[in-house]
């Protein structure tokens, strides 16, 4: 019996919680079935410690017979066997019978429960109506067999008696008792769990506190947490039980770690024994008992103990639905497994590892191939390509150690190196004994020959591949690719193998893996050698010779392969072409001139600078560069090309991040554009046409890329061979020597056509080979031009002032004309502009650098219409300058000359002065005629002068006598000296105009005024109109007499002659001596004709009257625009004045002062008054325009010379009606202003006192 107990349980789900059943059992019996179906239908809550989430769960018991052998014995930690609940059963309802024998029974299991310290248990009392009838006589009420029961053995606890009645009848009744018989079972249930659990965690959470004394056992502890999770299995809470195992593993993990850095633990020694199997992980039992009871007694090697707990956590994974996670954490373990036995310093057979992975990773697919169907395993093949793909690298190694990768065949070492890893794989399983690709089998057979091997190896390699692919990870395929490449290197097939290493070659070289692209390149050198791919070989050598992770001895080698292939004579058509990229690297290029723009037949270098990537010096028989010519960009049209010219960068610098052979972008894009502007102007005035863009690099953005060709990059797998395009123009340059590093070599680039020359390719010439670079980017590119002479002028300093010796500097660009002896220059003189004649003129001559060539003497001749300048012999495309200087005249306003005519016979168009938005000067423009000897037609150019001066001039009177005022202003930045104004009239000798300036010299400076006065004086009467001229002479400040110039101002003055005076008096009030504010004064205004009317003065506006006696109508005005006076009544009126001469009329206006003091009169208006007879001299303005109904108050009060109040005074003609009438030619009145001088107003200048209203003075005093 002992013997029995003491086997170990073989723990599977099958597992319940234990409950024992103690008293009637036939009673029990009749009631299991129902008890075992019903309990586990409701779930329960769980409430744990330590504050963990609650949950709900499905209770389940194994109801088993009660021993005392079943209680638990002191120091025994299993909970599997654990009972959790006793239970008593009886249905006894007789007196005698409890007391002679169901209480003794009952007593004995509660004396039994309380020795092992049991207290989860309850009694059932089982009501039935069969019981009843029996026992009629001696049948007490029921509720006093449950009293007794409950007063003998359940005093403190009520609840551990349940009654349940009529059982196994279908009542309502029955139904409530059940249910109320479950939900105790269920609750005691749960209580026990939460106990006895929480008790066994306090003891293992003790047990692992102690890990770090002497003497602990992680294996130990290991099948105490382990039963933890046995239970909670059982309870089918898999999360928590694989929480257990991680704990474990975690644990487990840490111990290790620290053992490599140098932290040992006594119990790892039993861990650190050699290896003696390597069956691999064992997935299809839910447990290895094997493997638990090795870890159990301590003999269990790493392996095994990693083994057994990745089998539970993979059971517990599968029951969670959680298998994608098992392939990970597979993974993780094997790589970790790997490592640990490294840590652990454990000794292991060659092979024994690889064995045991590769087993590993066949046994978890399998395992997770039998839970899930083919659509779940192709849609989730990124969780198990990782194992194919290590089970290919193990198998792969498996191979290369017994043997079977080489061309000749396992030896006998490798046989026998077989045999014993064979051996360590032990007896195959009984689970897979019966199954034909068992990973034991599959490994044992791919042992087991070199075919099989092959087999085997190419399927698990393109099953990788393939689901690699199909989830996007190429860069992972083409990584098994290349050991697959490595495998057909071992076997002898080379072609194959270059495929799979050209597939790796791109993901390195995309992503910049350096070190793996040069060994991947040598695999494919070896590979390209053996098949005798010559060009390619070739083109492979030359990147690894400039490889510079290679060593320099390896370097060489490559190298000396190309040479050796260039040194062999050949057919010439035959030539080897190759990417310059590999070989040497443009960085430089740079014109001579900087320019990069000569004109035809001058002398242009193009120095460029290769880098050579080779280690050793490499002879280059021929240097060649490309040239695309585009004459359309040449720069041969229109005058002004050579202004216009676009400017090429003299010095291109190459950037090699990428290359020169291609622009600076990824492969995918291809080269990018080149882009240009093209400009069509008129060949006449070099105005803008139209403008457009075009691609220069059309031939390599059109053209047509294979899908499968390498990208074009420096870098790249196999870049591209494009041969030399044979051209008309070539740079060539021979016999050149490239040392490793940096090389100049320059070349004399082809002039003589003009146009555009684009540098297209460079092409090296070794023996046999041709190092050719297809594109050169960024685009370089010279231009010859052939330019027009070009003759400017412009200032030698701005701005040119008029009336000012000016120097100009000529300018002649030659262009392709070369200027010969006796050449000249004929320009038209003008009366405006005249070419001032000079002593010396020299012309000096200049190189297209600017260096001075020559210096001469200009011989300049001048007759009445041309000016002839003859020039000094000049060669093309070199600079002639001069200077000459012009003095542009002043206009004076006078009048217009006839029209002259230039030289060519064009009519000379007089300049015209305008005002300049720039400055406050006006502007006269000056044109000359230049006739050329190039050209047939005459050169007009343009020269901008600005007139110093603005001159103004004003007409003065103090009653009769008259005054003429200029007022010169200078508005340039120059200061000047006025000297010898003059005032003179043309027309009347008689008159006399007295100066009043008493200097002879005065200073005019920048921005400042001067006033020059005189009075003008007459005999006998004076002129209505006079012609007036003002003269001085000018020059700039601190300069020689010799150097001023005249200056002329013309002007006319009209109507000069002063026909009315005004005089006004302010009478005070009567009574009053001054005039007070506030109180009415009368302002007398008397109007007196001063002269006898003239004849034009008669006809205009004089009407006779029935006396004979001619008058004329005038009106009046009285405003105040300073408010110090306020007018009363009317303001304005119409007088009648007879033209006669001292002819005096009297009005009287009354005017308020408004405020104290000497106040100044109140302005006073006299207009004409022209009735609607009168001719309009004036265009009227509509703004000056009354109301229509001012027109009647006039016509009204024409005849007896009424006043008005109501006219008002707006501009310089007043019309008295609409402006729409006099518009459509209807003839109205209309007021006119006088000319200045002819009214003369004594009131001007004149105050008047105003004393305050009252005489009472207050003062505010503000003390603080």
């Amino acid at each position: 019996m002992e013997c029995q107990e003491e086997k170990p349980i073989i723990y599977t789900m099958e597992n319940k919680p234990i409950v024992t059943c103690a008293g009637d059992q036939g009673l029990f019996t009749s009631l299991y079935t129902s008890l075992a179906q019903q309990l586990p239908r409701e779930p329960m809550e769980w409430r744990r410690t330590y504050g963990r989430a609650p949950k709900m769960i499905h209770l389940e018991a194994n109801f088993v017979q009660f021993k005392e052998e079943l209680l638990p014995k002191e120091g025994n930690k299993a909970l599997l066997t654990f009972p959790f609940l006793h239970i008593y059963w009886t249905d006894c309802c007789d007196t005698e019978v409890y007391k002679s024998t169901v209480k003794e029974d009952m007593m004995r299991w509660q004396n039994s429960l309380r020795t092992h310290g049991s207290a989860d248990w309850v009694i059932i009392v089982v009501e039935t109506n069969d019981t009843k009838k029996k026992n009629k006589t001696n049948i007490l009420p029921r509720s006093s067999i449950v009293d007794k029961i409950r007063s003998d053995f359940c005093n403190k606890q009520n609840d551990r008696c349940v009654v349940l009645s009529d059982p196994l009848k279908d009542s309502s009744r029955s139904q409530e008792s059940w249910n109320s018989l479950l939900l105790k079972l269920r609750t005691l249930l749960l209580m026990s769990f939460t106990k006895n659990l929480g008790r066994f965690e306090d003891d293992m959470r003790t047990l692992r506190e102690k890990r770090t004394q002497p003497g602990w056992s992680f294996c130990e502890y290991f099948m105490v947490q382990e039963e933890l999770a046995f239970v909670f299995e059982m309870l089918q809470q898999f999360e928590d039980a694989l929480v257990q195992y991680d704990e474990l593993d975690a644990l487990f993990t840490q111990y290790v770690l620290n053992f490599g850095a140098g932290d040992t633990a006594n119990w790892l020694g039993s861990f650190c024994a050699p290896v003696r199997n390597w069956s691999g992980l064992l997935l299809r039992r839910p447990i290895d008992m094997e493997k638990r009871d090795g870890i159990q007694r301590g003999e269990a090697s790493l392996l095994d103990l990693r083994s057994y707990l990745f089998s539970r956590q993979c059971t517990l994974l599968i029951f969670l639905l959680r298998p994608w996670e098992v392939t990970q954490r597979a993974l993780e373990l094997l790589h970790n497994c790997v490592q640990e036995l490294r840590l652990l310093e454990v000794s292991v057979l060659d092979g024994a590892l690889d064995c045991w992975v590769f087993l590993s990773c066949l046994e978890v697919l399998h395992r997770i191939e039998g839970c899930c169907d083919q659509a779940q395993l192709a849609a989730n093949c990124s969780h198990t390509v990782g194992l194919w793909a290590y089970a290919t690298d193990k198998l792969k190694s498996l191979g290369e150690l017994c043997g079977l990768v080489s061309e000749k065949g396992p030896t006998s070492e490798d046989l026998n190196r077989t045999v014993d890893l064979l051996a360590g794989l032990g007896d195959e399983r009984p689970e897979t004994v019966n199954s034909l690709q068992s990973p034991y089998k599959k490994l044992k057979e791919a042992l087991s020959s070199v075919e099989a091997f092959e087999r085997h190896y190419l399927e698990l390699s393109h099953a990788a591949m393939e689901m690699y692919r199909a989830i996007g990870r190429l860069r992972s395929a083409r990584l098994v690719g290349k050991s697959l490449a490595e495998f057909y290197m071992r076997k002898g097939d080379p072609e194959r193998a270059e495929t799979f290493l050209q597939e790796a070659l791109k993901s390195y070289v995309s992503e910049g893996w350096r070190l793996p692209v040069t060994h991947t390149r040598r695999q494919i050198a070896e590979c390209q050698k053996l098949l005798g791919r010559t060009e390619d070989y070739l083109q492979t050598s030359a990147l690894l010779a400039g490889d510079v992770n290679l060593t320099t001895e390896e370097r060489k080698h490559f190298c000396q392969e190309i040479l050796s292939f260039a040194g062999k004579s050949g057919d010439k058509s035959n030539k080897v072409c190759l990417s310059m990229s590999v070989f040497a690297q443009l960085t430089r290029l740079q014109f001579h001139p900087a320019t990069a723009s000569v004109h035809s037949g001058a002398i242009l270098q193009v120095e460029l600078t290769l880098r050579c990537l080779m280690p050793v010096s490499v002879r280059i028989q021929q240097l060649a560069a490309s040239i695309h010519f585009d004459v359309d960009h040449g720069g041969t049209h229109g005058r002004s090309k050579g202004a216009q010219r676009q400017t090429n960068p003299g010095t291109v610098e190459f950037n090699h991040g990428s290359s020169s052979a291609g622009p600076p972008s990824s492969s995918a894009t291809g080269p990018s554009l080149e882009l240009d502007e093209i400009q069509d102007r008129s060949p006449s005035d070099n105005s803008l046409n139209s403008t457009g863009v075009v691609c220069k690099n059309t031939h390599l953005i059109m053209r047509r890329h294979d899908s499968n060709s390498p990208p074009d990059t420096p870098n790249c797998v196999s870049p591209p061979t494009v041969a030399m395009k044979e051209g008309a123009q070539m740079l060539k340059v021979q016999d050149v020597t490239l040392e490793p590093g940096n090389n100049s070599i320059t070349f004399t680039a082809p002039s003589e056509q003009p146009g555009t020359y684009t540098l297209r390719q460079l092409c090296a010439t070794v023996g046999e080979v041709q190092f050719v670079l297809p594109h050169i980017y960024p685009s370089v590119q010279y231009e010859v031009y052939s330019q027009e002479p070009q003759l400017t002028v412009e200032p030698l300093s701005e701005p040119l002032l008029a009336g000012l010796p000016q120097m100009v500097k000529f300018t002649l660009l030659t262009g392709h004309y070369a200027v010969k002896k006796g050449d000249a220059l004929q320009l038209s003189n003008t009366d405006t502009m005249p070419i001032l004649p000079s002593s010396s003129c020299t012309a000096r001559i200049s190189s297209p650098t600017a260096e001075l060539v020559d210096e001469s003497t200009l011989s300049i001749q001048s007759s009445e219409k041309v000016t002839s300048i003859t020039l000094p012999p000049t060669p093309p495309y070199h600079t002639l300058e001069f200077q000459l200087e012009v003095l542009c005249i002043i206009p004076s306003g006078s009048e217009r000359p006839a029209n002259e005519r230039l030289t060519n016979g064009e009519v000379r168009h007089r300049p015209r002065s305008y005002s300049h938005p720039d400055t406050p000067m006006t502007a006269i423009d000056q044109r000359m005629s230049i006739d050329c000897p190039w050209s047939i037609y005459s050169t007009l150019l343009a020269l901008t002068f600005y007139i110093p001066f603005k001159t103004k001039h004003s007409l003065l009177s103090a009653g009769n006598r008259k005054y003429i005022q200029v007022c010169v202003q200078n508005v340039s930045d120059v200061n000047f000296t006025l000297a010898e104004v003059k005032l003179t009239e043309k027309q009347h000798v008689s008159l006399e105009l007295q100066s009043l300036n008493t200097k002879t010299q005065q200073l005019l400076c920048s921005k400042h005024s001067v006033f020059c006065l005189w009075e003008v004086r007459w005999k006998d009467d004076l002129p209505s109109c006079l012609q007036c001229v003002f003269s001085a002479n000018f020059s700039p400040l601190n300069q020689d007499i010799s150097a001023f110039k005249p200056f002329h101002y013309q002007f006319q003055l009209e109507r000069v002659t002063t026909l009315y005076s005004v005089r006004a008096e302010i009478l005070p009030p009567a009574g009053e001596q001054h005039c007070r504010s506030g109180f009415l004064c009368g302002l007398e205004v008397c109007i007196t004709r001063l002269t006898e009317p003239a004849e034009g003065e008669v006809a205009e506006d004089s009407k006779t009257d029935t006396d004979g006696l001619r008058t004329t109508k005038l009106m009046y005005e009285v405003a105040d625009s300073s408010s110090n006076w306020a007018v009363c009544g009317k303001s304005s009126g119409m007088v009648s004045m007879p033209m006669t001469a001292n002819a005096t009329h009297k009005v009287q206006i009354e005017v308020m002062p408004l405020f104290a003091g000497h106040l100044p009169f109140p302005k006073i208006k006299v207009l004409k008054y022209l009735p609607h007879t009168a001719a309009v001299a004036i265009q009227p303005d509509p703004d000056s325009c009354v109301e229509n109904d001012s027109l009647s108050l006039l016509d009204k009060t024409l005849d007896d010379q009424a006043d008005t109040a109501s006219i008002r005074s707006r501009g310089s003609v007043h019309s008295v009606g609409s402006g729409d009438q006099q518009q459509k030619g209807v003839a109205m009145p209309r007021l006119e202003p006088f000319s200045p001088g002819q009214v003369f107003n004594h009131t001007h200048a004149r105050q008047v006192l105003v004393l305050p209203s009252t005489d009472d003075h207050i003062m505010e005093v503000n003390a603080t």
